[in-house]
């Protein structure tokens, strides 16, 4: 553990993490909630800041989000919390869509807990390497660097296939829905 968490023990540094994930997590959900109640009741006048706001929340971010929510269901909630950049829209997306509380605060405690345990062991470490690099130090990043290459080659990979196969799929249906038609 780096940085400011290493003068304190490992289980008060993972509950800090965890209740700041919970926190943010439903403070982001419930951003959403009150963005979607203000489109149903059709609010017009709002202050600024709230308008920024809505414009922010119909952004592609926030659809990508809602299209993870729709592809994964419930389990993009906890998944949500081993990303970065989509962690937040997914969870805006689960305000906007109204999935119920109960629901979405049981889905959120395994991602908050495993945010809590990668940041309070790993995950500081990442960034004291991307410090160190930006100071001089260049391996730590270069590690970095190598192993997010790796991953992301991974899923795209893995991606490529799954459009391919469905695509496959889609052709299939196709010929066998001509086939019926002429035959028929």
């Amino acid at each position: 553990m780096d940085g400011i968490f290493s003068a304190y023990p490992f289980w008060a540094a993972w509950i800090f993490l965890f209740f700041g994930a919970m926190l943010r997590g439903q403070g982001t959900y419930w951003i959403g909630r009150g963005a979607a109640a203000g489109v149903a009741k059709g609010v017009t006048r709002t202050p600024n800041w709230w308008s920024r706001m809505q414009e922010k929340v119909a952004g592609r971010t926030t659809d990508r989000g809602r299209a993870t929510l729709e592809k994964l269901g419930v389990l993009a909630i906890p998944l949500a919390y081993l990303t970065v950049g989509l962690q937040t829209a997914i969870i805006l997306a689960a305000g906007l869509v109204r999935m119920p509380l109960g629901i979405f605060a049981l889905a959120q405690l395994p991602g908050a807990a495993a945010w809590a345990t990668i940041y309070s062991t790993i995950g500081f470490a990442a960034w004291a390497a991307a410090v160190r690099a930006l100071t001089g130090d260049w391996w730590p990043l270069l590690a970095l660097l190598l192993v997010s290459v790796i991953v992301a080659v991974i899923f795209r990979v893995r991606g490529g296939r799954r459009r391919s196969e469905a695509e496959a799929e889609h052709v299939d249906h196709a010929e066998r829905s001509v086939q019926n038609s002429s035959t028929g």
